[in-house]
């Protein structure tokens, strides 16, 4: 069967297997997933499973977006893959491996006259923000294993991991010990998010919107005159660096006697849209409409999809 090892923090971090360390791609995040190592991870728990000629290692992590669990499975020859999932997955998670253990269980020993094509007994699905996650309960001449597949629905790589089903229950048990103590909550940001803006320069009008995904909270800058549109987005890690640097570039202007006019001709600047609450985007008016800013945007515009 298996057996769960506690490994404390510190030694986590001392005993890396070949140097695996903090890494997932954004999600995100679900990530993607192998960069968040560089956005400020914190490791939080770690539990490892030997099963049968596998480790597997359950690592509890929490970055600004919130909490989640990598799981890495390591073969005997030291081939390494892993999924990312976010507590709340955790827990459906935990429950179906109750569900496939039940049934493993009915299953009564192999029968290669019995077995599918495709080798797969039993199958779900999952589904989290933008990922998903494929459970096939499998057979082939190795024996029967549990295959859970995570892939991103706007593309991307499609990663697994492979549980031999003898391990089901210790790998249960071992997410049911981390979901007790750390929960179910995924965490990041609960607040009410600022209301959107709008300032109008010259012919230009400027729409700031804020809004929230998987991937975290995001600053939408949207220029908009007749029959053009364009956007970029900010993610608000990086506002207080963008602040810095227009500032920079105000106090240089000024100093040079070249910024008499910043800040002049804003027109509506600093005005607060009336339904802009973290999800409004500019609507590009018609040749026969006023030039007026529309104080109700399109809120389906292709720009926040």
């Amino acid at each position: 069967m298996g057996e769960i090892l506690e490994i404390s923090q510190g030694d986590a971090q001392q005993n890396a297997v070949n140097g695996w360390g903090d890494t997932m791609g954004k999600i995100q995040y679900w990530c993607p997933e192998g960069q968040q190592g560089q956005q400020g991870e914190q490791e939080l728990a770690t539990k490892m499973l030997q099963i049968q000629s596998k480790r597997f290692y359950l690592d509890v992590k929490q970055n600004r977006r919130g909490r989640f669990i990598k799981v890495a499975e390591i073969g005997a020859d030291g081939r390494r893959s892993q999924i990312y999932l976010a507590l709340s997955t955790a827990s459906e998670f935990r429950n179906y491996l109750s569900t496939f253990s039940d049934f493993y269980a009915s299953l009564g020993p192999p029968n290669s006259e019995n077995v599918p094509d495709d080798g797969k007994l039993k199958s779900e699905v999952m589904t989290k923000d933008n990922r998903r996650y494929y459970l096939d309960l499998k057979e082939n001449t190795r024996g029967r294993f549990l295959r859970v597949s995570q892939t991103i629905t706007r593309g991307g790589p499609r990663t697994q991991i492979a549980i031999p089903a003898q391990g089901m229950i210790e790998f249960r048990d071992a997410l049911t010990d981390l979901l007790e103590e750390y929960g179910t909550d995924d965490g990041g940001f609960k607040g009410d998010l600022p209301e959107g803006r709008y300032m109008r320069v010259d012919s230009k009008n400027f729409y700031f919107d804020i809004g929230q995904n998987n991937r975290g909270i995001y600053m939408r800058i949207s220029e908009v005159k007749t029959h053009f549109r364009t956007a970029i987005t900010v993610p608000e890690k990086s506002w207080e660096r963008f602040r810095d640097i227009f500032a920079d570039y105000c106090e240089r202007m000024r100093e040079r006697g070249a910024g008499s006019n910043v800040g002049m001709n804003s027109g509506g600047g600093g005005n607060v849209l009336p339904e802009g609450r973290g999800s409004v985007v500019a609507q590009v008016p018609s040749p026969s409409t006023s030039q007026q800013p529309n104080p109700n945007p399109n809120l389906d515009s292709p720009l926040m999809k």
